[in-house]
């Protein structure tokens, strides 16, 4: 399988450091922001979501206008619109594409950003659910017969599209998640497991738990595994660790005072999995080999995809070919200016790190898949440094 690259298709300039200069929804920052990523060697870009924020599917389909042969990896939350109509709302997206459209459902991590919505459902409840939207969906999209469905969640009779999606046999499905629950419905019903970037060690205990969920699930084959860093480049090591320090100063001013931080998530007790496995990393140690540091998610509590790799492109590209050893293949980055990042990462990294990845025998790329995570993780796990 070829090496990924996922970018952000942020929908203005604002981020963790900066606030936005313009409106939430900026046409002209979205049209460049895309064309920046398929210009600079990216696969497909994520339009997130927030209970608060623009319609994430229609800026996508906005960004699908501006571009030729960008994907789009669209966010969408379950609990806001009944499956049939997102199997619907997604195909047309792929029909409006030309085929260029994948969707990463996202359970939810935060009970308040939930509950903004209406949705009040526990944690446990909230996978199920999950689980039963990706198999109506995944059915919709691929049937060519009306069908039923009965389960806990959604009762459906005779339901078809009119249509099938571009894509055949449907879509991608990305989903992602570090809790027992995410692994079970993650494992048995997605494409691909998306993680947040943690120290080989720990992603290869993951892939681990995913793996063993799969197999549970009588999946023959895991899931393709996406993990996602924050990139700090500069020209020298030097430079690249004063930025990361300029960049920490800037997160601590904004979050100074505050116990939350963006969509009402706890700095210190986060409820999601993911957020405090980083936090415990982060208790851990704050570099972490050449180019780990867990010190942009300590003070932002682990609040997504916050874990940095800093250094020069070779550095960071030689870290990130470590973890495409451990059998990852799409690599996911968001920089926090995130424009002129997409641009750093596409021209400098990517080439390299698609040139050595190239350089991996096949075999040996099936052994790191196949190898178990825990072995593969004792050879490749980097050391705290202190």
């Amino acid at each position: 399988m070829a090496l990924e690259f996922l970018g952000m298709g942020a929908l203005n300039d604002g981020t963790e450091t900066q606030p936005r200069s313009g409106e939430a929804f900026d046409r002209d920052y979205i049209a460049k922001l895309a064309r920046v990523h398929q210009d600079s060697g990216f696969t497909r870009v994520l339009f997130a979501y927030s209970s608060g924020s623009p319609d994430p599917a229609q800026a996508a389909a906005y960004a699908a206008a501006q571009t030729d042969t960008l994907g789009l990896l669209v966010a969408h939350r379950p609990n806001v619109s009944a499956p049939t109509f997102a199997a619907k709302t997604y195909a047309t997206l792929d029909h409006i594409s030309g085929g260029r459209v994948a969707v990463h459902f996202i359970t939810g991590g935060s009970a308040a950003d939930q509950a903004a919505e209406g949705d009040f459902l526990s944690k446990d409840e909230r996978y199920q659910r999950t689980r039963e939207y990706l198999q109506i969906v995944k059915r919709a999209w691929q049937s060519t017969e009306r069908f039923d469905y009965s389960g806990e969640h959604y009762s459906i009779e005779d339901f078809a599209l009119d249509f099938l999606p571009v894509q055949q046999p449907r879509p991608l499905i990305s989903f992602g998640g570090s809790s027992d629950a995410a692994y079970q419905v993650g494992a048995a019903e997605a494409d691909v497991f998306a993680l947040w970037g943690e120290t080989l060690a720990g992603t290869a205990e993951q892939i681990e738990s995913i793996r063993q969920a799969a197999t549970a699930a009588g999946r023959e084959t895991l899931p393709r595994i996406q993990v996602a860093f924050r990139p700090i480049l500069a020209p020298t090591q030097e430079q690249a660790w004063q930025r990361a320090e300029q960049i920490a100063q800037r997160l601590e001013e904004r979050v100074k005072g505050a116990s939350t931080f963006r969509h009402r998530r706890s700095l210190t007790q986060p409820e999601n999995s993911g957020s405090q496995r980083l936090l415990e990393l982060a208790a851990q140690g704050e570099r972490f080999g050449k180019a780990l540091w867990t010190k942009t998610a300590e003070i932002t509590g682990g609040g997504g995809n916050s874990n940095a790799l800093v250094g020069t492109p070779e550095v960071v590209a030689e870290a990130l070919l470590e973890y495409v050893k451990l059998g990852i293949d799409i690599i996911s980055v968001r920089g926090y200016d995130t424009l002129q990042d997409a641009k750093d990462f596409g021209e400098q990294v990517i080439p390299l790190l698609r040139e050595e990845a190239a350089k991996l025998p096949a075999v040996e790329q099936r052994e790191a898949q196949q190898t178990t995570a825990q072995q593969t993780a004792a050879q490749q796990s980097v050391g705290a440094v202190a």
